[in-house]
Order: structure tokens, then sequence, then C-alpha cells
């Protein structure tokens, strides 16, 4: 449905002036800060946060009905409304006096990443770089080649797939101590478990894209006198590409998690996972919380970027077209 350029322009003076409320409201409640945890403080608190409901809700609708200005509305959307829940977390720790050492406002938490970077470049390095990606790779990797002999083989389908599950099933806490007997206390064993956790996820959606190509496809490539080679290469796999993203997209969120409670259960002096079980023994939890950050981050940049090379591959899928 098309709009109106007097609609737009509508659209484009609420979102300023709503702006404008909520950066007033901010202003007032930093202001506000000392008062402790008073009416008027309260008051200000759910002031900013409506206007800052009000703004998203705004600029969600830009995104929808304007293109000049859509893609800037609808990457600031999100980054309002992630800023207003660390703002909203800072009042309400605050007014309510909460202690730090059950809950540390985003304020100290920043200034313990700007003051360690280094240790926590240290610990980013040794999980991420080393155990996440080296075992994310291989993973997957071995996982998508398994899929392509699996789906050659009706033994293998029949048989593999089962035990896969059972595998897949097994607790992590369970499997990391064994593979830090196996592999040492240093990288090698966290890859070992990142493997362990990203191979049968990758592996059931390898699979069942590679059955995505429908029977009377496949005898048509037959008809055409196509090798299997042919048929793999130019039918089943672009057919299989959005299933094999999805499993690469789940298994780069479970990579992390895995590395970071393998480091649980033994470790060198240094990673995100080491870090965090030895800050709260000390109850230093403003660097605990510091390191889930980065995790955080870490882990939705490495979401983002196999979303990218998702689009950019699959972008004739109906699920990539805008």
């Amino acid at each position: 449905m098309s709009v109106t350029a007097p609609a737009v322009g509508a659209i484009r003076a609420r979102t300023a002036g709503l702006l404008a409320l909520a950066v007033a409201a901010v202003v007032a409640g930093r202001l506000l800060l000392g008062l402790g945890g008073g009416a008027l403080y309260w008051l200000c608190v759910l002031a900013g946060w409506g206007a800052a409901a009000a703004l998203v809700s705004s600029l969600a609708r830009l995104a929808d009905r304007d293109r000049s200005w859509g893609r800037a509305a609808a990457l600031a959307a999100p980054l309002v409304f992630g800023a207003t829940l660390l703002l909203l977390w800072e009042a309400v720790v605050r007014g309510a006096d909460i202690p730090p050492v059950l809950l540390p406002p985003p304020s100290m938490i920043f200034a313990r990443l700007i003051s360690s970077p280094e240790i926590l470049w240290a610990d980013f390095r040794q999980t991420f770089l080393k155990s996440v990606l080296i075992g994310y790779a291989l993973g997957c990797g071995a996982a998508f080649l398994t899929a392509l002999a699996i789906a050659r083989s009706d033994f293998l389908q029949r048989g593999l797939l089962p035990v896969g599950n059972f595998v897949a099933a097994l607790p992590i806490v369970g499997v990391a101590p064994i593979m830090v007997m196996w592999f040492g206390f240093d990288w090698p064993s966290k890859a070992a478990v990142v493997v362990v956790m990203v191979f049968f996820p990758m592996l059931v959606n390898t699979v069942e894209g590679l059955k995505a190509a429908d029977r009377m496809q496949r005898d048509l490539m037959r008809t055409w006198a196509a090798t299997p080679r042919q048929e793999l290469w130019r039918l089943r796999l672009p057919m299989a590409a959005p299933f094999i993203f999805n499993g690469l997209k789940i298994a780069s969120t479970l990579a992390l998690i895995g590395a970071i409670v393998a480091e649980f259960f033994g470790t060198p002096v240094v990673g995100m996972g080491f870090r965090i079980s030895t800050e709260v023994g000390r109850m230093n939890v403003d660097m605990v919380w510091a390191e889930i950050a980065v995790a955080a981050v870490a882990g939705s940049a490495f979401y983002g970027l196999v979303s990218l090379l998702e689009r950019s591959i699959t972008f004739w899928h109906p699920s990539q077209r805008r």
C-alpha cells in the first residue's frame, strides 16, 4: 500500500519529536540520580521508558513506510531499544539501591571493560579465536562431509542418525571432563567439546536439506543425463543451502557456550570460562559481567556474520526476499 508524502512527513516529524522527548527524559533522569528512589525519580524513569517505547514504535513505522529513511530507521530501532534497556537497568539498580555484588549497574561494567582490556583480550583470544573457531570449523566441516555420505547410503542414514541423536543428547557437563582428560587442559580439549556440540545439529540440518529436492526434480535431472555429482552440485546443494546455513547459525551459538562451559573443568589461567568461575569466587561480579558482555558481543557478531553470508548466497530463497 502506497503512503502519501504528507503521511511520511508526519511520521518523520513525530519521530523527531519523540527523539527530543526521550533525550529530555534521559537528561532529567541523569539529573535526578542523586535523589535516590523518590517518587519524582521513578516518575522520570517511567516517562523515559514510555518516550523510548513510543520512539521505537515510530521508527518501526518509518522503516516500513519510507524507503529513503527505511534502512536507517530499521537500524536505529534496535539500537534505541538496547540503549533504553541499559538506561533502565542503571536507573533501577541505583534507584532501588541494589548491591553491586548482586547486580552491578552498566556503568560499573563499562568501567571494568575500559580498565581491563589486556585481560579481556587474552581471554577472548584463548576461548573464541582458538577453541570456538577451530572447533566450529572442524565440527561443521566433518558434519557436512558426513551428511554427503549419509545422503548416498541408506545404511548410514538408518544407522548413524539415531546414534547421532543419542550422542547429541549427552550433557556437556559430562562430556567436557572426559575431553579434558583425553586432550589436556589447553584449548584442544575445548575445541573437542565444541566439535561434539556443533557436529550433530549441523549434520541433521544438512541431511534434511539434501532431502529437500523432491523426486520429480531428481527424475528431471536424470532425464537430462546428469551425473550424481552434477545432481549434487546443481540441484541438491542449492536446495539444501537454507538448511545448511540454519545449522551453521545454530552451531555458532552452541560453539561459544560449549567452549566457555568446558573451561570450567580445567584450563590454563586464561579464558572466558576460567575468568568467570574464578572471579565469581572472588566476588568480582563486575569482571564476570564484563566477560559476559564480551561473549555476548562476540557471539552476536559471529551469528550476524553467518547471517550476512547466508543472505549473499541464498538471496534467491523466499526467506531472504524483502
